[in-house]
This record gives C-alpha cells, structure tokens and sequence, in this order.
C-alpha cells in the first residue's frame, strides 16, 4: 500500500528540528531509522501531514564514553551499537541483544533511540535498557531533561517523550566486569520475540553482587524483574539459586494472549528462559568471559 501524502523536511541540527516540530504539532511525525514509522504509514495506520527526518543530524549519531556511563546518540545505527568495543566491555548485555535483533538490514538501518522510542513491548532493547538501569536524555522547547528506564516507558508505544519534544542520547551505566546473556523466544529467526529475558550479573568469589534482569513482551511495556534481582543478590551463584530466582520471573507480569501463546504459556515460558539467562550468564561470570 501507499502511504497517503505528506510534506518532508530534513534539518541538520537538533534546534531546526525541534523548530519544526513546534511548527507543525501533532500533526508531524519523526522518522529516524524508519523501521517502525514506515511500515505504519504504508499500512495507513497513520497519516501524518508532515514527517521530519533526524537523519541528517550528525550530532545525534556515535558512541562515547563520559565518567560512569556509556552514552549512545539517538540515531546511532543497531549495527554500530552491536559492534562497539566500549558497548561491549561496559554495558555487555546491550551487543548480547543487538546481535539477535530482527536481520542484518534492519540493523543497518534501525537506529537505537529509534527503536526504544518506538517503545514495542516486543521489541529487543527495551528489556535491556531496563535492566540496566538506562537513562534517557530528552530535548525539548524548555532545554534538556533526564527520565530514568523505570519512568520512561509509559504504556503500549508510549513513552515520557513529549509530543514536542525529541530522544537525544541514551546513558548506560557502566556494567564493567558483568557477565550477560539475552535468551529470546520465536517460531521463526528474526521475528518478534514471544517472549525474552535480558539478564546480566556480577559474581564475586561465586556469590552473586549484582543482577539486573528485564523482560521483553510481558506486559504493555519492557519489564524489570526486580524480584528475580532480590533473589539472586547475596546468593550463591548455584543452580539451586538460580531456579529460585527464575521462579520469581511471574512477579508483576501481564503478558498478552496471542496467536503464539496464551497468558498460561508465556508464564510458563517466561521461567524457563529467565532460568536460562541466569545461567548462561552465571556460567560466562565463571569462565571469566
């Protein structure tokens, strides 16, 4: 299908960008990497009067390193995030998920603030992103502010963003020495997860000293399973320890029924990978990997 008619502007910097999104309302829309805003608008699920694309904006784009935290621009590209050595060393969970997000097109041309603005409780970072405790710099008319991961996702595809305002960055506290894994669930390589389980840990002499686990399609937003996290800190990294912990991952969850799974199987299902996550990543802390 074709998308209805509409006007395009491309401005080279965040403060023309933000002018015209003050210019023309709710009746624009961004466009970043446009993995998720152009099949809305081939589908006519949308129709706006204006689009405006960042994709000129350089300054939106790279990766950095700044005191406690890895910061990624909004339009840094998935297939850069995936293959950064900084990314890799501080915030390991984070190229765990890239690798295993849709296919090798998509990554080249989705673009990290893109997809969790987007914010699809189906989709890959948003999980990540909450357990590990992201911050989200945020411009808008008035300057810039900060929302921390918990406040940030608000409902199914609704965010903290204001309607006039654009995702600038992404800080990732810094998960140096973590061992991590992202265990995701399909029928077919590239979907949509029915569900998955982001999960890094910290191990010390084999006692667990810090855990972060977020899950992906639980609920109208990615989920922090805090008391997975609560069951697991202060404990043995043992197989016993974890299947407890694992056992917590229902805690709090609302998953939807769909054609891949009812309530009672994402629940079941939800278990069994957090189990695996944990001890995927409990057995990478251990090998020292």
């Amino acid at each position: 299908m074709i998308p209805a008619a509409f006007d395009y502007v491309a401005p080279t910097s965040l403060e023309e960008a933000l002018a015209a999104l003050q210019e023309h309302g709710d009746e624009a829309k961004i466009l970043a990497g446009g993995q998720s805003l152009l099949p809305v608008l081939r589908m006519r699920l949308n129709a706006p009067e204006w689009v405006i694309d960042l994709g000129r904006i350089d300054a939106l784009r790279g990766i950095r390193e700044e005191g406690d935290s890895i910061v990624i621009g909004a339009m840094t590209p998935h297939s850069v995030v995936g293959g950064d050595p900084l990314v890799a060393q501080h915030a390991a969970l984070i190229t765990a998920a890239v690798e295993r997000l849709a296919d090798a097109q998509v990554r080249h041309r989705g673009t990290f603030g893109g997809a969790l603005a987007h914010a699809d409780p189906a989709g890959d970072l948003g999980g990540p992103a909450r357990a590990l405790g992201a911050v989200f710099v945020i411009a808008g008319p008035g300057g810039m502010r900060t929302v921390e991961a918990d406040d940030f996702f608000v409902d199914l595809f609704e965010t903290a963003i204001g309607e006039d305002e654009i995702l600038v960055e992404v800080r990732l506290p810094k998960h140096t020495g973590w061992s991590a894994h992202y265990e995701k669930f399909v029928r077919v390589e590239h979907q949509w997860p029915i569900c998955a389980v982001a999960a890094t840990l910290q191990v010390s002499g084999g006692t667990v000293t810090g855990a972060g686990v977020g899950l992906t399609n639980m609920g109208s937003t990615p989920l922090r399973a805090r008391g997975v996290e609560e069951a697991l800190v202060g404990r043995p990294a043992t197989a016993e320890t974890i299947a407890a912990a694992a056992a917590r991952a229902t805690e709090g969850v609302h998953p939807p029924a769909d054609l891949n799974g009812s309530v009672e199987y994402r629940l079941h299902l939800v278990q069994v990978l957090t189990r695996r996550a944990l001890q995927a990543s409990a057995d990478a802390a251990g090998s020292g990997a």
